[in-house]
């Protein structure tokens, strides 16, 4: 038996086609809630300092770190003969006093330090480090080791987030700074840095702040362990020099030493500074 009908090609594709445009809109729709999605997760987790993302990222962190990114440079060179830290002054004003703008911090007569960031966070951190180091000296009737107070440093960095009232108050965010702290002890010169992770990673010579990729690159070519300390001293400048947007001078960089022989702090004067850049 023949079954004579007629197949209507026509409509069959018109709502072929009209399925297709619906998938596709439902394609498009369905992306965009799912990047909606993402975006208010990442907005969630942006706004917990202790909540790793599904990426296993800290985003409070990274944001801490960024901050040392927009800070004045600073470095740190180790040298048989002791230890050299020297920083860069920010001068926005004509009427501005140099001095008041401190970027090299002496914690003990043997380690000092120099930051690049948030520089309220550094001062909290400078302090606590003076404090632990006279606590370890009138317990144990000596000087403490550089290693030693740089891991109390960060054990500091690391405690933040949400205190309750039975705790102690702490930071409610990452500390945005990062510190060089450098200095002479039994274990020789010592220089260290840490970040808002609380990492803390030995160099021999190292720079932080806004034109570290600079400083690094500088310090890779002419440092070498064997300089002495007056070279190493001209090496900080001429790296500063080569990185600072204003021209350098004896009030826009301040300059530091930590002789091995001595173990102690010495601040170079603006004269001593005036000198050295007139030999780079």
């Amino acid at each position: 038996m023949n079954i004579n009908c007629k197949i209507d090609y026509k409509n069959i594709i018109i709502r072929r086609i009209y399925i297709y445009q619906i998938n596709d809109e439902y394609n498009i729709l369905n992306k965009q809630l799912r990047l909606g999605q993402m975006f208010q997760n990442k907005t969630d987790y942006d706004r917990g300092v202790n909540t790793f993302s599904p990426e296993g990222r800290l985003f409070q962190v990274e944001y801490a770190l960024q901050a040392i990114k927009l800070g004045a440079s600073a470095l740190a060179i180790k040298v048989n003969d002791g230890v050299v830290l020297a920083g860069e002054r920010k001068l926005n004003s004509s009427l501005l006093e140099p001095k008041s703008i401190e970027k090299i911090y002496e914690i003990d007569t043997h380690i000092a330090c120099t930051a690049s960031g948030f520089i309220p966070d550094a001062r909290t951190l400078v302090e606590h480090a003076r404090v632990e180091s006279q606590n370890h000296k009138f317990n144990y009737g000596e000087p403490i080791n550089v290693r030693a107070l740089t891991q109390i440093v960060c054990d500091l960095a690391l405690d933040f987030g949400e205190s309750d009232s039975k705790s102690k108050t702490k930071m409610s965010r990452p500390y945005g700074v990062a510190l060089l702290i450098a200095g002479v002890s039994d274990h020789g010169p010592q220089i260290y840095q840490t970040d808002p992770t609380g990492t803390m990673i030995e160099y021999q010579a190292k720079g932080i702040g806004a034109a570290d990729e600079g400083i690094q690159s500088i310090l890779k070519e002419q440092y070498k362990q064997d300089l002495t300390l007056e070279q190493a001293e001209r090496l900080a400048i001429l790296c500063l020099k080569n990185v600072m947007e204003e021209k350098i001078n004896n009030q826009n960089v301040e300059l530091a030493v930590i002789t091995t022989t001595e173990k102690r702090f010495i601040q170079r004067t603006q004269e001593q500074i005036q000198s050295l850049i007139d030999k780079v």
